[in-house]
């Protein structure tokens, strides 16, 4: 596996397949080769397909030194689904230099012509039952595991908080209209004002909601975010750190090591299947998130790893088959809403595990349940993966 660093990152939304991947592959383009009169990017995939909603082509254009050409094609000849070429032309516009970039899910990036050394693999585990016996064998926890494999990734993680932290306060206090076409109101502020005055059975529950929905509304903004795993996904463990930090005042190296949990089960997701929506569906993306947010919960809750893994499993499983069909291709409908439903469900899940597992042992293992997330998506329809030509996207009509 990768490190853990490379599954979270901070940038700006509205997607980390369409926004945060194309402006790291521009940038380390133009830092390579220097700066160039001409460039191009051949769009393929639902870069392609929903760029435009995304902001694919602005971002591109913004990080590029030169005049740029953006071209939206459909026939790509390449096995993974979504990427583009990047080209740099010269002053009588002849292609000089040229890339061929997979947009992978979170952010992360593959580049045909050039390997990078922030996808070499650290971790020599491929599962997490073979984590599990490590650990097992070695008396070892899970944060033991991990910062014994990456040294400087507490301190790391320490930003990538407070960065959830901050984005989440930005949404809480942000009113208006989102950007694009469907002219969506913000409703973080609005729902947490009534979570502060509902009944107090209701105001966990609302509250866990109005920080996912703040989270997701900037991201849905262009603004800066965290991918856990994905942009696209980002409310969902931001809103529960958040909760954890300003409402339970848990410490902070505590909900670091909590975010370290849940990016070693992000991890096992992201190289054994996939966190890309147009790879896996939204599974890949929200299922990933709430699986991740429920090992994170359950570390916090004190339960031991069998509970952990017990409940990211359930995170996942219960987002089995879960599409990605976000409505004139903005990360809004049904994005924003399934972060919110999302991060009660991984409470749910750490709650569950913790009283499941002294009745009876689960006869369900996360890696098979993130072997199926992987098979299933190869099963959904390319409608249904981020292309915004099937479900809500095709139905909904823009009808008020």
């Amino acid at each position: 596996m990768q490190a853990i660093r490379e599954l979270y990152k901070i940038g700006k939304g509205p997607s980390s397949s369409h926004t945060l991947a194309p402006e790291r592959a521009c940038r380390y383009f133009a830092e390579t080769y220097g700066a160039y009169p001409y460039y191009q990017a051949e769009l393929f995939g639902s870069l392609s397909l929903t760029g435009k909603g995304h902001r694919t082509d602005e971002i591109i254009r913004e990080t590029l030194p030169g005049e740029t050409e953006i071209i939206f094609s459909l026939h790509w000849q390449e096995k993974f689904p979504n990427g583009f070429y990047l080209r740099a032309l010269d002053d009588n516009k002849k292609i000089v230099h040229t890339w061929t970039v997979f947009s992978l899910g979170g952010g992360s990036i593959q580049i045909k012509e050039h390997p990078l050394d922030w996808n070499d693999e650290i971790y020599s585990e491929k599962s997490l039952a073979e984590i599990m016996q490590y650990c097992k064998a070695e008396k070892k926890t899970f944060c033991d595991y991990i910062y014994a494999h990456e040294p400087g990734l507490h301190a790391y993680l320490g930003d990538i908080l407070e960065a959830m932290i901050s984005c989440v306060e930005r949404g809480l206090h942000t009113e208006g209209i989102l950007p694009g076409r469907l002219h969506m109101e913000r409703s973080a502020k609005h729902l947490y004002d009534h979570a502060c005055i509902a009944e107090k059975s209701d105001q966990k529950n609302l509250k866990l909601m109005a920080f996912a929905y703040a989270a997701s509304e900037e991201n849905a903004a262009g603004h800066t975010c965290v991918t856990a795993p994905t942009l696209g996904a980002c409310g969902v463990m931001a809103s529960y750190m958040y909760y954890c930090a300003e409402i339970l005042h848990i410490d902070k190296d505590h909900l670091i090591d909590a975010l370290a949990v849940g990016g070693l089960f992000g991890n096992l997701i992201k190289a054994n299947a996939t966190i890309s929506g147009a790879v896996g569906g939204c599974q890949a993306e929200v299922g990933a998130a709430v699986s991740m947010t429920a090992a994170s919960c359950a570390y916090l809750l004190g339960l031991d790893q069998e509970q952990i893994e017990y409940a990211a499993e359930i995170g996942m499983e219960h987002n089995l088959g879960l599409t990605c069909d976000p409505v004139m291709g903005y990360v809004m409908i049904p994005c924003i809403e399934r972060n919110a439903m999302g991060v009660l469900r991984a409470a749910d899940s750490a709650q569950l595990s913790k009283y499941m597992s002294s009745i009876r042992r689960h006869l369900i293992s996360f890696d098979l349940v993130v072997k199926t997330m992987n098979d299933t998506g190869k099963q959904i329809p390319i409608e249904l993966k981020e292309t915004s030509e099937g479900g809500l996207a095709k139905e909904y009509d823009g009808q008020k």
